[in-house]
């Protein structure tokens, strides 16, 4: 792979992953990222990069000629107000723009509540929570504009993203695991280099138009992951909640759903075997990494 040019609307934990594999593989790119705070010269991985400010309210105009000479397009903000704000600035210039990959990411909160049973990408879509709603209307937005304009365009719906930074490790050793007891309440995973991985096999193997789950190979409840990862930090388990006496309405709304989330799409396209493919050893490298 040549040196490339990448623009990554958003610069999370997914598209910072997502550069340093791509770093990793010893791939020259000139990075451009977008971001609510002022235009600055910044540096990643001892690489310089241009961050500009986007957000529905300031538009840094700089953005536009770098969309204009991008390869890669990477989304990864949420909706705001249920339209995808990347599309509403800035379909003209991704319409003339020499991108050959726009990668969508969205979550598989738009599948709704499936009474913990197993769904793939052909499953109804039937959101519950604002987020899901709004994330498939997005999702509907960036298909629409692909359809009228032939776009380079995949969507993966990401399951619950846990890495390094954010595990139930740390929020156990915190004191902040707020665990909910829910008989037949399912929910499916994927460790951040897992997406990494994929989005990176997605530059050489290319398909417009398809979305694809982006989970790993086993759902398991927020109790069964809370007791393992104690026994790995050899602590008490942590207290388990009933539904009903939590005050926090995002966490609520996070167990209204409960499903098992299909990956084999993603893994026979791409020929990928998770690194991850199970919390276990996802949970194993970062108690290692920690220690």
């Amino acid at each position: 792979m040549k040196n490339i040019n990448i623009f990554c609307f958003g610069f999370g934990q997914v598209a910072q992953n997502f550069i340093r594999k791509i770093l990793k593989e010893k791939i020259a790119i000139e990075l451009n990222v977008s971001s609510r705070k002022k235009t600055r010269l910044a540096n990643f991985e001892k690489i310089n990069y241009n961050s500009y400010q986007f957000d529905d309210y300031q538009i840094d105009t700089d953005i536009e000629k770098k969309i204009l000479n991008t390869d890669y397009i990477l989304v990864s903000i949420p909706p705001v107000n249920e339209k995808d704000i990347v599309i509403k600035f800035f379909k003209e210039i991704i319409k003339k723009s020499k991108t050959k990959w726009i990668t969508y990411l969205s979550a598989t909160s738009v599948y709704g509540n499936h009474d913990g049973e197993w769904v793939n990408e052909k499953s109804e879509t039937k959101p519950t929570s604002n987020s899901g709603i709004k994330r498939l209307q997005a999702e509907n937005q960036w298909l629409e504009f692909s359809n009228e304009n032939n776009l380079p365009l995949q969507i993966f719906r990401l399951s619950g993203i846990y890495s390094l930074q954010n595990n139930i490790l740390k929020r156990l050793i915190s004191g902040q695991a707020q665990i909910v007891k829910k008989e037949n309440h399912f929910f499916s995973r994927i460790h951040v280099e897992d997406i990494a991985n994929l989005l990176f096999h997605s530059m050489k193997k290319f398909k417009s138009n398809e979305i694809y789950n982006v989970s790993d190979d086993k759902p398991a409840s927020q109790e069964e992951i809370a007791s393992y990862g104690s026994k790995l930090l050899k602590i008490k388990s942590p207290e388990f909640f009933e539904l009903d006496t939590l005050e926090d309405g995002m966490l609520k709304d996070f167990y209204k759903d409960s499903k098992k989330v299909d990956n084999q799409k993603v893994k026979e396209f791409f020929n990928y075997q998770l690194t991850y493919p199970t919390y276990k050893e996802g949970l194993d490298k970062i108690l290692n990494d920690i220690v």
